[in-house]
C-alpha cells in the first residue's frame, strides 16, 4: 500500500485568513479629546483634499486603505493632505531629509499645553494672538505654529540653528495666508543656547514648546531607525530610509534628550519672568529624575507633568514656571484679561 502523504495546511489559506479585514476602535482614546485625529485616516476624504495622494494609498493586508510608512514620499504627501485638510494649510513642503512629524503627536501637545495654559486662567484657554509662544527648533516644517495658530489662534516665534529650515519654514508661512504675520522665524546661531538672542528685552511669551534631539549618538539614531523599520516591514532592515527624515540636530545632541533638557531648564532660570510656562517633551520615562532634579536646583516655583499617548508610544510634557503666585496673577490680569502685548514688571 502506498504511503499517503500527510496533509498540510495551505500556507496560502492560514495568509488569507490573517488578512481578514481588521476591526479597529473607532477613535484612538490615548489621544486628546480635542485632537482632530482621533479617528482614523479618512483617505477617502483626503484623497478629495489632496488627490496627489492617491498613487500611496494601498489596501493592506487587512484590506484597509493605507500608505507604506516606511515610504518617505508617501509620509510627506500624507502630511500634506492633513495639513491641508484640517488646518487649511496650501502649500507645504520640506526639503529632502528633513524631519517629516506624525501630525497628530503633534497636535497632542499643542492641545495640552492649551489645557495647562486655561488650568492657569481659571479654565478658559487664551486664545488669539496676543497669546505668544516660543517654539524651540521649529525646523523645516513648521507643524507646531501651524496647529497653534489655527487651533487657538495664537502667534509664535520659531528659533532654530539651521539656517535651512528657517528658509524652509518661511516659505510655508509666506505661502499660506493663514499664517502671515503670525509666525516669526528667528535663527539661532550658538546650538548650545537656547533663550538668549532669541527672547528679546521687554519681550514676553505665554509658553515655550520644544520637542528635543531623543539620541546621544548618530550611531544610536540610526539604530533606532532600523529597528522602526523593521517593525514596519516585519522583516530585518539593513539599510537606513528615514520614512520621517530627520537632519542629525533633530535626531540627536551630545548626551541625547536628558542632557538637552537639563540644559534647557537651567538657561530657562535666566529668562524666568519672560516666560509664564516653559515646557519640553520628554519621551523616555527614565529621564524624568534628572530633569526633576534640574528643575529643582533652578527654583521653579511649579512643574508640571502631563502624560501622552499615541499608538504604542507613551511620552509626557514637563512644564515649569519660576512665577510666584502674586507674578502669575499679574500676568493673568495684564496679558490674559485686558490682552496686553506688554508688562509691566514694575507690576511684580
Amino acid at each position: 500500500m502506498p504511503k499517503m502523504k500527510k496533509e498540510l495546511p495551505n500556507k496560502k489559506a492560514i495568509a488569507r485568513s490573517k488578512e481578514k479585514k481588521k476591526e479597529h476602535p473607532t477613535e484612538k482614546e490615548q489621544l486628546h479629546p480635542r485632537n482632530r485625529h482621533r479617528a482614523r485616516y479618512e483617505f477617502k476624504l483626503l484623497k478629495i483634499s489632496l488627490p496627489e495622494l492617491a498613487p500611496f494609498v494601498k489596501l493592506n493586508i487587512h484590506q484597509d486603505e493605507s500608505i507604506d510608512f516606511a515610504d518617505p514620499a508617501a509620509v510627506k504627501m500624507l502630511n500634506r493632505a492633513l495639513l491641508k485638510q484640517y488646518y487649511h494649510i496650501l502649500n507645504w513642503d520640506i526639503p529632502e531629509g528633513y524631519l517629516c512629524p506624525p501630525i497628530p503627536g503633534r497636535a497632542d501637545y499643542i492641545h495640552h499645553i492649551a489645557d495647562l495654559l486655561g488650568t492657569s486662567n481659571f479654565g478658559t484657554i487664551p486664545q488669539g494672538s496676543a497669546i505668544r509662544c516660543l517654539d524651540l527648533g521649529i525646523g523645516a516644517n513648521c507643524v507646531y505654529p501651524i496647529i497653534g495658530v489655527r487651533e487657538y489662534g495664537w502667534s509664535f516665534v520659531g528659533s532654530d540653528i539651521d539656517a535651512v529650515a528657517l528658509e524652509s519654514a518661511n516659505r510655508i508661512i509666506a505661502e499660506n495666508p493663514v499664517l502671515t504675520g503670525k509666525v516669526e522665524c528667528r535663527l539661532q546661531p550658538n546650538a548650545k543656547v537656547f533663550f538668549k538672542g532669541i527672547i528679546q528685552a521687554d519681550e514676553y511669551f505665554d509658553l515655550s514648546i520644544c520637542n528635543p534631539p531623543f539620541h546621544a549618538s548618530a550611531e544610536a539614531a540610526e539604530q533606532a531607525t532600523l529597528r522602526k523599520l523593521s517593525n514596519l516591514q516585519h522583516q530585518e532592515v539593513t539599510e537606513v530610509v528615514k520614512n520621517f527624515g530627520g537632519q542629525n540636530q533633530e535626531l540627536w545632541c551630545e548626551g541625547g534628550e536628558e542632557t538637552f533638557v537639563r540644559e534647557m531648564v537651567r538657561q530657562s532660570k535666566q529668562f524666568a519672568t519672560s516666560c509664564f510656562w516653559f515646557s519640553s517633551l520628554i519621551s523616555k520615562q527614565s529621564h524624568l529624575k534628572y530633569v526633576y532634579e534640574a528643575l529643582t536646583k533652578a527654583g521653579a516655583v511649579e512643574v508640571k507633568t502631563i502624560p501622552m499617548g499615541q499608538g504604542n508610544k507613551t511620552s509626557r510634557v514637563v512644564a515649569w514656571t519660576f512665577l510666584t503666585k502674586d507674578q502669575q496673577a499679574a500676568w493673568k490680569t495684564l496679558r490674559w484679561g485686558a490682552k496686553s502685548a506688554v508688562v509691566d514688571k514694575d507690576d511684580w
